[in-house]
């Protein structure tokens, strides 16, 4: 018996390199209930993967798009994981249909209904939303720091430029929600290298603090370079540092990099995502603390 107690289970290769349907996995040779082995994962009604595959967001999206009409095309976060943002783009796989589509809900698959004209590309292989189109879909649901984070990161990454987004903006201004991105352009910094950096610099901003450098490069007095900053207010001498995991798997460099910035005259906040996400608060109140001039500071009166 093929597959029993005590036998190497039945595993055809050639359904080893994407996903595939039952009907598929019966010209290989294989029952229904071989499919409830350990070699395989189910993804989807009617649709499997070898186990080995099964953890790819790739292969699961090209399950997906077997089971989408020809004229659907990947959006959202699915759509901008495509592009290369680093998002989770299978919580659910999301795809947008022309509005006249006739298609029905698909279990894993949240379904946009919407007029895709001229914002479909090809990428990877897969239909998808442009890069702008995918930027305006997202900012309009996600509020202004997310939206903030996405747009640092295509830009950052050159998946667009910000001139070229900027007149996708101009050409699509009656669309829905256009306004969430135009917001989030005019907050934007390509330098920014991280998510959790631009969390942190629209924290600030939004609390109503001047807009910082971002990624500032800073010399000492003979003009040697001593370091570079995620956030910078030169007027004051101000870095501010996401502290991420980058820093503590690095932390003898990273203390020889602060030494050098405190010689050059910087004073240095660093934050973590604990401070950024979970007591924002407290770090408003530390940044502005560290702006206000030192003579203000004396002259203020004693708290009750």
């Amino acid at each position: 018996m093929l597959g029993g107690m005590g036998r190497e289970p039945l595993v055809p290769p050639t359904l080893l390199q994407r996903p595939f349907t039952v009907a598929e996995a019966r010209q290989a040779g294989l029952r229904r209930w071989h499919l409830k082995g350990a070699s395989w994962t189910r993804l989807t009604r009617g649709t499997y993967v070898s186990k080995r595959l099964a953890s790819d967001p790739f292969q699961r999206l090209d399950a997906a798009r077997n089971r989408l009409p020809s004229d659907a095309a990947f959006s959202g976060l699915t759509a901008a994981w495509l592009h290369g943002i680093d998002v989770p783009p299978c919580e659910p796989i999301e795809a947008t249909v022309p509005k006249t589509c006739g298609v029905s809900a698909r279990a894993g698959i949240l379904i946009h209904r919407s007029e895709l004209a001229g914002d479909v590309v090809q990428v990877r292989g897969m239909r998808a939303t442009s890069i702008a189109r995918t930027l305006s879909d997202l900012s309009a649901r996600l509020g202004t720091v997310e939206a903030v984070v996405l747009v640092d990161a295509a830009l950052h990454g050159r998946l667009i430029q910000l001139d070229t987004l900027g007149s996708w903006v101009a050409s699509n201004r009656r669309r829905r929600g256009i306004a969430c991105l135009r917001r989030a352009i005019g907050l934007a910094e390509p330098a920014t290298e991280s998510p959790m950096e631009s969390r942190l610099r629209m924290l600030l901003v939004l609390a109503g603090l001047p807009r910082p450098k971002v990624q500032a490069r800073i010399y000492d007095a003979s003009g040697r370079f001593a370091g570079r900053l995620d956030l910078y207010y030169e007027s004051h001498r101000l870095g501010i540092e996401y502290d991420g995991n980058l820093h503590r798997t690095a932390l003898v460099e990273d203390n020889r990099r602060q030494n050098r910035l405190h010689s050059a005259g910087v004073t240095l906040l660093r934050f973590t995502a604990a401070d950024v996400l979970g007591n924002p608060q407290s770090v408003i109140a530390q940044v502005r603390n560290a702006l206000v001039p030192a003579k203000a500071q004396l002259r203020r009166p004693p708290m009750a």
